[in-house]
């Protein structure tokens, strides 16, 4: 399906208002095509009429002109005003029924797209393409139209008035259309690739200003000046191919229909001295020359501006069009309140379909309640294993439940409603303290929402802050020390009271005072919880029930700290003693 095409679907709920926003902007253009035909009235059968008298030329011109002032000066600005207000109110609506739609599927896509696509290049489709594609309803659907039902009016009007006049003004119409058609073949392209460019431009801004701290502290200014040069000047060039065609365009277009007038001129004025033609007439018909090309002109336009509209539209869609890689099955029920069963049947999962496996054949159980460590080094899978259960990525093979039900047999919404994760980086928004914690649970109420940051040892600190929970925390908490963005994070887990809890190396970055006071929300958080944790620090786990070492993506040893400390030639027993020396 087309990109225009697809593009309707959005605009349909609104075709009645497009309908009348149309009619609107028919009369406003009609308006001013009375005044070359008053023209010619005041020139032949007012001041030309040698029948009337001063007194009455002067009676009749007054009429003329006071009834072009009416019209002019009270009927056409409300008309104007409507015209204006309903074509940007029903684009604008079209627009932001797009962006709900598009927000709404990029929630959907998997980790695996972010982790493929730069945040700028989405952020670009999302805002500067779907804001370009207006211009295919303002443009498209409303003002081409509104120039071809002028264009056609013209001509029935030149038609009445003079047959051959009017068949020679349409001289120059053949070589427009075909030169448009010509020009605006490739200007599609060139738009196509403006658009990538600029989407370049704006993922690598993106990208740097959010790592501004690395490029000052390792004095990288004129490295990424140099580096930001190169990708501003390719959408400099990108930029300048299309002006330059779109130049090209402009040029040959105003030169075909200038031929118009010089034609309409020179036969006019021959048949005017001959006393073949009237000047009122000949006037008249210069005036409508303007109101015949002028639309035609502004369709050249119109046209530039549609094709970027369309290769923004191709962009839009593209995005729309990205692949699921994690969606509900048919047939997936909800799944009921969990008492913390996890299951790992064989489970295989590589993250690329032709990459190495990631976790080979991992196979364990925890039951309801226990606290289940993960150790290793670095890249051997810790990770993995725990974004597997709540569906950020699916296995290759093997299967994992929760309670006895598949993964992939229940809604992902029910599944990860049951599950709390508290990250070694958690992201924080740029609202206040209080926002961030409702993220937990948006409908608790606020003594629920202090409880829980009393709970993560969160209050007192956020109390001292300038306006306390409701102190703007900045982009990704960057006011908050880490100690104190990882406190608010475990406050909205313990909003949330999920049965399932995932801590993923929580307490790795950061000092030993801080440390101690997460730790001691951490284990008040997993208390009476299926608890699975992600840790760095051994010495941090020795009270799980059980630990699992990961190794190169297979499950190399299990169980507790003291049966894993009793087998001298174990991994776990050289980690430990590892970091104890260190």
């Amino acid at each position: 399906m087309g990109s225009m095409k697809r593009y309707m679907q959005f605009v349909h709920p609104y075709k009645w208002d497009i309908i009348i926003t149309f009619f609107i902007g028919v009369l406003k253009f009609l308006i001013p095509m009375a005044t070359p035909f008053v023209i010619k009235i005041i020139i032949d059968d007012i001041i030309g009429n040698p029948q009337l008298s001063k007194s009455e030329q002067m009676h009749e011109l007054f009429w003329c002109i006071l009834i072009i002032a009416v019209i002019f000066f009270i009927v056409r600005p409300p008309i104007e005003y409507f015209r204006q207000y309903y074509a940007q109110r029903v684009s604008n609506k079209i627009l932001y029924d797009i962006r709900t739609k598009l927000y709404k599927h990029l929630q959907k896509l998997g980790l695996k797209f972010y982790s493929n696509n730069r945040v700028g290049d989405v952020i670009s489709r999302t805002i500067n393409d779907v804001e370009q594609t207006k211009e295919f309803v303002m443009t498209g659907l409303m003002n081409i139209w509104i120039d071809m039902v002028t264009v056609v009016i013209a001509i029935i009007i030149m038609m009445m008035l003079d047959v051959k006049l009017t068949l020679i003004t349409l001289i120059a119409l053949p070589f427009y259309m075909i030169s448009v058609k010509y020009f605006f073949t490739k200007l599609r392209s060139l738009t196509r690739e403006r658009s990538k460019a600029l989407a370049g431009v704006q993922s690598y801004l993106h990208e740097r200003v959010q790592g501004m701290n690395i490029i000052k502290s390792f004095t990288l200014e004129k490295h990424e000046q140099e580096i930001f040069a190169k990708s501003n000047g390719n959408f400099l060039e990108k930029a300048l191919n299309q002006t330059r065609w779109n130049a090209y365009t402009f040029a040959v277009v105003n030169t075909i229909t200038g031929l118009a007038p010089v034609a309409v001129l020179a036969y006019a004025g021959y048949n005017v001295i001959n006393g073949n033609l009237t000047v009122g007439t000949m006037a008249a018909f210069i005036g409508y020359i303007d109101m015949l090309y002028n639309p035609l002109r502004r369709l050249v336009n119109s046209s530039t501006t549609l094709t970027q509209s369309v290769a923004s539209m191709d962009r839009m869609f593209d995005l729309f069009d990205e692949k699921y890689d994690i969606s509900d099955a048919k047939e997936a029920k909800a799944l009921p309140p969990v008492i913390g069963k996890v299951d790992f049947h064989h489970v295989t999962f590589r993250y690329d379909d032709k990459g190495p496996n990631v976790l080979t054949n991992i196979d364990f159980s925890i039951a309801p309640g226990q606290t289940t460590a993960f150790v290793g080094m670095s890249g051997g899978g810790k990770s993995t294993i725990i974004s597997l259960i709540p569906r950020f990525y699916d296995v290759v093979a093997g299967q994992i439940k929760i309670d006895g039900h598949d993964v992939r047999d229940v809604t992902i919404q029910s599944l990860r409603s049951q599950i709390g994760i508290v990250q070694q980086e958690n992201i924080l928004f740029s609202d206040s303290v209080r926002e961030n914690i409702l993220m937990g649970n948006p409908d608790a109420t606020e003594e629920d929402m202090i409880e829980a940051a009393k709970a993560a040892n969160a209050h007192d600190f956020i109390m001292a802050l300038p306006d306390g929970y409701d102190t703007a925390v900045g982009e990704r908490g960057v006011k908050l020390s880490g100690g104190q963005k990882q406190r608010v994070a475990i406050a909205r887990v313990f909003l949330k009271n999920p049965p399932i809890l995932i801590l993923d190396e929580a307490t790795s970055a950061l000092d030993l005072e801080s440390e101690a006071l997460i730790q001691e929300s951490l284990e008040r958080l997993a208390h009476n919880r299926t608890t699975l944790i992600v840790a760095h620090r051994l010495s941090t786990i020795t009270h799980a029930d059980q630990i699992f070492v990961i190794n190169h993506g297979e499950l190399k040893e299990r169980g507790t700290h003291d049966e894993l400390m009793q087998r001298e030639d174990g991994i776990y027993h050289d980690l430990f003693n590892v970091q104890k020396l260190d």
